[in-house]
């Protein structure tokens, strides 16, 4: 909450219990519509109703908005049916797609029927786009002019019309049946001459997304152009309507939480942290959890099968934690960075060998550098050993062997293990994208689980090698 909020909240729920309403309006005049939202959220459904219906309708409407979508469907249920009809005749239509997305399916096709006519075919049109797709997201209400208007006509329609776009800051020229054609910076048609038409003002650079397209595509694109808003058009390129910077920030915002969330090896979460319930958080981690615990038991498996080679040299068992951790940090590390690359398309797939090679560098470097401070900790801890333990030859460990050959082992074991790790972690990501599954599935805890099982395969094959004179 920020500290204007904090100011106000006490001095607002004040106002309430002594039913000074008054008081209250004139409080709430001047406040900016997130500031608003943001005061709505924090207080009892109760209190926000009655704070909501003190405001202004199209203060009320935009502060609406920002509200999170749990907070939208009490207060709707507070409000009633006639009141939050007339929320949502003010909302702009993406917003109003959004919200009616999040109540229940008959609430939102009961307060869609009492929407004005032309309210409920944007709607409906609006709706009719899959999820998940730019449709879902553009508003119809921009800003066009034909580009054999002067520009002395263009602004006079600008200033007739602009109230109800969503942005000005972008004008869009069309042709018959809204082709478009061109898109214009309102900065050039403010200093441009009078008497100039629109068409001379247009270069031909046109930026659009299709409707159809992934919401992700706005973006990215959004992101590439550094705009404020842009255009969506059919198959025919026909201007449908726009989507702005907002609405895509909140998209890259639940884009990203979705895959930090399932790069822990989490389910996205439907609703925020705080909202969503024990049982359903059971389910998001409990499958991920289980399936890691299944693959755990190849590990198992494959330390029984050097069972022998563990009795006869204990030393090895101190050490598996510190050679399998190095598989799985390394491997996490860049499964994370190829994961990200990925989704801001710096790289694709069929870049595998370009990373693969990055990779290789990079673990070769990595391990090398653990290898060697492997040899350090192996000889720390054969000092210790000694320290504490008398008649004990100082130079073995386990049935005669020597502590340079154990060093060796972890040195070896743990250079190959991190090499091994880094391309396991950044080759995991582009499989997975290939397949047109969402890389952000390679996920630590799922890297770290496949290197427990590999890792232990190099760790004990380098050991048996090593050691094949005393395990014989």
């Amino acid at each position: 909450m920020n500290s204007t909020t904090q100011l106000l909240e006490p001095e607002i729920r004040e106002l309430i219990n002594e039913r000074k309403f008054v008081e209250l309006r004139s409080a709430l005049r001047g406040m900016d519509p997130a500031d608003v939202g943001e005061l709505l959220g924090e207080l009892e459904a109760t209190e926000a109703a009655i704070v909501f219906r003190l405001l202004h309708r199209e203060e009320g409407a935009e502060a609406f908005a920002h509200l999170e979508p749990e907070r939208q469907e009490e207060l709707i249920e507070h409000l009633g049916d006639e009141r939050a009809l007339r929320v949502l005749e003010e909302m702009p239509p993406d917003d109003r797609v959004a919200l009616l997305d999040e109540l229940p399916a008959e609430a939102a096709a009961r307060l869609i029927t009492k929407l004005s006519p032309e309210n409920r075919r944007v709607t409906q049109q609006i709706l009719n786009y899959p999820d998940e797709t730019v449709g879902r997201l553009m508003t119809p209400d921009y800003v066009r002019v034909r580009p054999e208007w002067k520009v002395s006509q263009a602004i006079d329609h600008i200033r007739q019309h602009g109230m109800d776009a969503e942005t000005i800051n972008w004008v869009f020229v069309i042709g018959d049946r809204l082709k478009l054609l061109d898109e214009l910076p309102i900065r050039r048609l403010l200093l441009a001459a009078p008497d100039d038409t629109v068409e001379s003002l247009c270069d031909g650079r046109l930026v659009s997304l299709n409707a159809t397209d992934d919401r992700e595509e706005a973006v990215r694109v959004m992101g590439r152009y550094d705009r404020t808003a842009l255009p969506v058009v059919d198959a025919g390129g026909h201007l449908l309507g726009i989507v702005t910077f907002d609405d895509v920030a909140d998209v890259a915002e639940e884009e990203a939480t979705e895959d930090i969330q399932q790069l822990g090896g989490v389910a996205a979460l439907d609703q925020s942290y705080m909202e969503t319930g024990a049982g359903e958080m059971f389910k998001k981690r409990g499958g991920w959890l289980a399936a890691l615990f299944i693959g755990q038991t190849v590990t198992v498996a494959v330390l029984s099968v050097f069972e022998k080679q563990i009795h006869a040299i204990t030393a090895l068992a101190l050490f598996i934690p510190l050679v399998i951790s190095c598989g799985g940090n390394s491997g996490s590390q860049a499964a994370t960075l190829v994961t990200r690359a990925l989704a801001l398309d710096e790289v694709e797939p069929g870049d595998w060998f370009r990373i693969v090679r990055r990779e290789l560098v990079s673990g070769v470097l990595l391990g090398a550098t653990l290898g060697m401070l492997g040899v350090v900790t192996v000889l720390i801890w054969n000092s210790y050993r000694h320290a504490i333990t008398t008649g004990q030859e100082a130079e073995t460990v386990g049935h005669d062997a020597p502590v340079v050959l154990i060093a060796l082992v972890i040195s070896a074991s743990v250079a190959g293990v991190v090499t091994w790790g880094t391309m396991v972690g950044s080759l995991l990501p582009l499989a997975l994208k290939k397949l047109r599954l969402d890389p952000a599935v390679a996920s630590t805890p799922l890297v770290a689980t496949l290197m427990d099982t590999s890792g232990m395969l190099i760790y004990f094959g380098i050991a048996v090698l090593i050691f094949r004179q005393i395990l014989h």
